[in-house]
């Protein structure tokens, strides 16, 4: 009687220990959706936003457009990893560069709602965001250059090794030329100057 009470314990402490990982696991997956769900509601937001006219628009756009840079600059750099070509400080700078991108989307975030809020217009704000917009954007963009020149350097050594084994193929599958052709050959040459000369 002891030992079958003992298996239901150890049976109903394992079925609550399932339970339990089941739990951790189902909460867990319920805060990666919720800030899923949370980012896509921003970005949405923050497209509708960006359709408006206005500087509040305005500063919306610059937004989107500061999130695109930083994105195709954060895959161009993972391409390049990904081909196993040496980027030296590169990847540390670009995690710089996205947490400086972060908070600068935080100041723009910040300076839009304060504008569709409030009637008055602050032109000094608004143009230094736009100078640190300008510089983070154009940041992006030499890094990109930047990796593309290496990879057409890349590029231009395989082509160019490529071209040079393809010409030796081609010249490798030539027949020989036979003696026999050209001696004929030379004959009807001779024979015809002989023929044109008066």
């Amino acid at each position: 009687m002891m030992d079958i009470i003992l298996i239901i314990l150890a049976v109903l402490a394992f079925l609550g220990l399932v339970a339990g990982v089941g739990i951790y696991f189902l909460v867990k997956l319920g805060q990666k959706a919720a800030s899923k769900a949370k980012q896509a509601a921003t970005q949405l937001t923050t497209h509708v936003n960006a359709m408006g006219p206005g500087d509040a628009a305005e500063v919306e756009r610059l937004r989107l457009d500061l999130r695109r840079e930083v994105s195709i600059t954060r895959q161009a750099v993972e391409h390049t990893q990904r081909q196993g070509w040496g980027l030296g400080d590169l990847p540390r700078l670009l995690a710089d560069l996205s947490a400086q991108a972060d908070i600068h989307d935080a100041q723009l975030a910040m300076y839009a709602q304060q504008r569709r809020a409030s009637p008055y217009v602050d032109h000094a704000t608004l143009h230094r965001l736009r100078e640190h917009q300008a510089k983070l954007t154009a940041m992006c963009a030499r890094i990109r250059v930047d990796l593309l020149g290496d990879q057409l350097q890349h590029a231009a050594a395989g082509i160019d090794d490529l071209n040079s084994r393809t010409d030796l193929e081609i010249e490798a599958r030539r027949r020989p030329p036979d003696p026999l052709d050209e001696i004929d050959e030379l004959y009807r040459r001779s024979t015809q100057e002989r023929r044109d000369l008066p």
